[in-house]
């Protein structure tokens, strides 16, 4: 009987252990208390990038990933060869 005491205890604290990282991660996307949208954690510090549009397909993506040709940026190598739209 104290065996099977044990092991539920522990399977209980393991599985609310799971759900509070989870809940802290914002998997399951708390709502905040005043019944508005759901909470969101603020960016950490670099964090946020600056998005830019490709010149072809105006698809926008990171900055750092831009393929640059004359002064517009590009969402990959084959676009370049094709005109800006």
């Amino acid at each position: 009987m104290t065996r099977i005491l044990f092991w539920t205890l522990l399977v209980i604290l393991v599985v609310a252990a799971v759900r509070s990282k989870l809940r802290g991660s914002g998997f399951f996307g708390g709502r905040d208390p005043t019944g508005g949208n759901p909470t969101r954690r603020p960016p950490r510090a670099g964090e946020i990038e600056n998005m830019t549009e490709c010149a072809h397909c105006h698809l926008h993506f990171p900055a750092s990933e831009a393929v640059q040709v004359d002064g517009l940026d590009y969402c990959s190598p084959a676009h370049v060869r094709l005109p800006p739209l």
